[in-house]
């Protein structure tokens, strides 16, 4: 039925199948004076079926998913999708730190590129849990002849090379059931990316990194979350809360369906209890109630409020772990489709005692209003990453892969599982 697709032009494809919705984002770098720029030509969603909290559970489901979305982004753009940088997240995520160690090879003691590489595949050499896959070793700092705290040794002389690196894991099946079915829609894998890590790319500058930033993309079923300081990470999480489960929550106290639950949400929902008038009701039938229902919206809040605020501190649970909380003078930058809720930036800005904004791709032009969807920047933050691979020779783009390098073992198997 799938068969492979052949591309008529150099397009740059992100693949976000998340727990409530497939999107595909699709661009391409137009020159334009000195600097490359990422433009956005198409963008489509369909309804996600088959995933539950990040985790692929029917292949057969998820396959359909991403082929109706795939065949409204080929419809959008005009011509066949052939590759894709896909996405990853959920609870299976593990983040652990490891070292590696090296003799520099040449006689002079002048470090190069490949004693760099060296190092880095030796942190990775490292025993992985069982059942387990590498998706990326992310360097974060180098020790030359024990001096300390080197961010680019090349160039440098010395006789040991060390690297403190982080190790980000997935769980082997749940990454080859995404990988099998996106496979089996045709379209080929560039590489796997760990979601919040393409999420950051799209919406921080490397100067707010240097000065400390978290980006926290919030979900339908999952939260996740990056922390950086210095221009590295600090760490990495994924939290098994998201929109979803205020969602259930509108249901359970109101004793009404999902569906109504959810249009409450995004129609009259916020986290703010005390700007809602003591008087102000919602009749649940204008929302698809089968009788008429008065629902005080300040119960409503309430509701939302005491949610968000568990989200909130969980997410302040990961600073505290870095010793952050409280302390990232950049702050915290909100997106996925999640932080649209009326109030959480405020509310944010209490629970978390820190800056927070809402976070837009940056420097990104496009023909499509999809771009200021915070739903989408996932998958926007695929394309930048691609887009970032490619042009690694660029200064317009330069700077953001040397420092996450993608290990990519899973490519061995990857092939293995195509059609």
């Amino acid at each position: 039925m799938f068969g492979k697709r052949k591309n008529t032009k150099e397009l740059l494809v992100g693949l976000d199948v998340g727990s409530t919705a497939v999107r595909i984002v699709v661009g391409q770098i137009v020159a334009t004076g000195e600097k490359p720029e990422l433009q956005i030509v198409g963008a489509a969603e369909v309804v996600s079926e088959g995933v539950h909290r990040g985790v692929v559970t029917s292949i057969e489901d998820t396959v359909s998913s991403i082929s109706a979305c795939i065949d409204r982004a080929e419809r959008m753009v005009g011509t066949p999708l052939q590759r894709a940088w896909i996405g990853i997240s959920g609870s299976h995520i593990l983040v652990e730190q490891s070292k590696g160690v090296v003799a520099v090879s040449k006689s002079n003691g002048e470090i190069s590129e490949e004693d760099v590489e060296r190092a880095v595949e030796a942190a990775r050499a490292v025993a992985t849990p069982l059942n387990y896959e590498i998706l990326h070793v992310i360097p974060k700092n180098y020790t030359v002849d024990g001096q300390i705290g080197v961010k680019d040794p090349i160039g440098m002389t010395g006789v040991r090379l060390e690297v403190d690196t982080q190790m980000i894991q997935g769980l082997s099946a749940h990454i080859k059931n995404l990988t099998r079915a996106v496979y089996r829609t045709g379209l080929d894998i560039n590489d796997v990316v760990l979601s919040i890590l393409a999420t950051a790319a799209a919406v921080t500058t490397e100067r707010q990194k240097e000065l400390g930033v978290a980006v926290v993309n919030i979900g339908g079923a999952t939260t996740s979350v990056v922390v950086y300081e210095d221009g590295d990470i600090l760490d990495t999480a994924v939290l098994s809360i998201g929109s979803e489960h205020i969602t259930a929550d509108l249901a359970i106290g109101l004793r009404t369906s999902i569906d109504v639950a959810e249009r409450l949400k995004l129609q009259y929902g916020t986290s703010l209890v005390k700007e809602v008038a003591k008087d102000d009701r919602v009749d649940l039938s204008d929302l698809g109630a089968m009788e008429k229902e008065l629902v005080d919206r300040r119960y409503i809040a309430e509701i939302i409020s005491a949610r968000a605020e568990e989200i909130l501190e969980r997410i302040d649970k990961v600073f505290k772990k870095v010793g952050k909380s409280g302390r990232l003078p950049a702050g915290v930058i909100l997106t996925g489709g999640g932080s649209k809720l009326h109030g959480l930036v405020e509310t944010s800005k209490d629970v978390l005692r820190l800056p927070v904004t809402v976070g837009y791709p940056l420097n990104i032009t496009s023909s499509t209003d999809k771009v200021n969807d915070l739903a989408f920047t996932t998958a926007i933050g695929l394309v930048r990453w691609g887009a970032l691979y490619k042009e690694n020779d660029s200064h317009a783009f330069d700077g953001l892969m040397n420092r996450f390098k993608s290990v990519t073992k899973v490519k061995d198997w990857f092939k293995n599982l195509m059609p």
